[in-house]
């Protein structure tokens, strides 16, 4: 009696060993979708279930709605990975096209220029440019320690070749900020302005282009043109000198449509016999940041064009067409001995602020500005016939940083450029002279 065992007992341990063991031998058996499916009612069973009673105002109890936290997190983050994505590789693109162009260069082939499509320049125009020179300006009136002017100063030099050599003061410790440094003064004898040419560089740089305006364009650089008009803005029929001369001659329709493509052009150019000459000169940043009087003459007008701050390197003038008439610029118009003349600063990223001297009502980089606007103010008055008198090689104004100056002068059809496309020029140079 003692043998047996209830049956009720082994009976229950029977069943719950088959129990055991019958699922275990139904996952062998069952087929692969079987398993997916248990695997995944164990997972929700397990792991969703806690959060299903977490208190209502922190998740949902409804599963679907609880999965949708995550998505949208991710959907936030997805547009900042496009951008990062899409920018790089199209930052890659155009220096990998750079780089080829510069290998055609070598091999003596001409590259024609790849203007940039309107979509390009409206997402270049869209970085907040302006903001970001406002900060760097800001950033440059900041006193620096005196331990701390040496070796930032010093880095600048290292990276742009600055020659401090040159500089009226050499001692870096001088300098108190960054635009102090970047305004230095030059010893007297490091830029002799030359006497035999009637036309002198107005700053360092280099030459970008040079030559007659032809048809109203303008060459920023070669093969890439803006409109003269656009540029220095409509004539104002109060301005002066007169600008009354019309060159249409008796030849029918075709050169009434010529005189009408060139009216504005003509307007410029006062005096029988006589060309539009324009001259680019880019300032990097390791130039001489001063530029000075290229000739003799009067300022009779200054005209401040608000716009955006692209960079202006001739990479970027290469790749957008009428680059100088979408930045911010200042156009100091007037008169010289053969006619009109005109100089121009055009603004650059880091570069919104444009000082000229004599101009104390000049403020560039306004925070907020009219798009297509442009401020006038004339410096002939009841009390001042003459203008402003500037003489060649008188300082003239500055820039923050480095940028862009265009002259468009009035000049006898004799006159002769003294230059090459690209070359390295220093202020005082000859440009030109008749």
């Amino acid at each position: 009696m003692t043998r047996g065992r209830p049956a009720g007992e082994g009976g229950h341990k029977m069943a719950a060993s088959v129990g055991r063991a019958g699922p275990v031998l139904g996952l062998r058996a069952a087929p692969r979708t079987s398993s997916l499916h248990s695997w995944r009612n164990s997972f929700l069973s397990h792991f969703l279930l806690p959060w299903k009673q977490l208190p209502a105002h922190t998740f949902h109890t409804d599963a679907r709605k609880f999965h949708t936290a995550p998505t949208r997190v991710l959907f936030r983050l997805r547009p900042f990975h496009f951008l990062v994505a899409t920018g790089g590789g199209y930052a890659g693109y155009r220096q990998y096209e750079k780089y080829r162009d510069r290998q055609l260069e070598r091999l003596g082939l001409e590259v024609p220029p790849r203007l940039a499509g309107e979509w390009e320049v409206a997402l270049y125009k869209s970085v907040p440019t302006r903001l970001l020179s406002r900060a760097w300006g800001r950033l440059n009136q900041v006193e620096l320690p005196t331990w701390l002017r040496k070796p930032v100063y010093s880095l600048y030099i290292w990276t742009f070749g600055v020659n401090m050599k040159e500089a009226a003061v050499e001692d870096l410790d001088h300098y108190r900020n960054l635009s102090e440094f970047f305004s230095r003064k030059l010893k007297p004898q490091a830029r002799p302005v030359c006497g035999l040419h009637s036309v002198i560089s107005p700053s360092d740089g280099k030459i970008l282009n040079f030559g007659q305006v032809q048809n109203c364009e303008v060459e920023q650089v070669k093969g890439v043109t803006y409109s003269l008009e656009s540029f220095l803005g409509p004539r104002d029929p109060t301005d002066n000198p007169p600008f009354s001369r019309n060159r249409s001659g008796g030849n029918g329709g075709n050169a009434s449509a010529a005189a009408a493509h060139n009216s504005f052009q003509n307007q410029l150019v006062t005096k029988e016999g006589n060309e539009l000459y324009h001259c680019v000169i880019y300032l990097a940043p390791g130039d001489y940041h001063c530029f000075h009087s290229p000739t003799d003459w009067r300022v009779a007008h200054r005209r401040h064009f608000p716009g955006s701050l692209m960079s202006v390197n001739p990479g970027v003038a290469r790749w957008i067409k009428e680059l100088f008439c979408h930045n911010e610029r200042v156009v100091l118009t007037g008169d010289w001995k053969h006619g009109f003349f005109s100089l121009t600063a055009v603004g650059a990223t880091n570069v919104g602020s444009i000082r000229i001297y004599f101009d104390r009502d000049l403020h560039t980089n306004s925070p907020r500005y009219s798009k297509g606007s442009y401020n006038d103010f004339s410096f002939i008055t009841h009390s001042n016939k003459e203008g402003i008198p500037m003489r060649k090689g008188e300082h003239l104004g500055e820039f923050n940083l480095g940028s862009t100056i265009v002259l468009i002068f009035e000049a006898p059809k004799d006159f002769n450029f003294h230059l090459k496309p690209g070359q390295k020029i220093r202020f005082g140079e000859a440009l030109g002279s008749l």
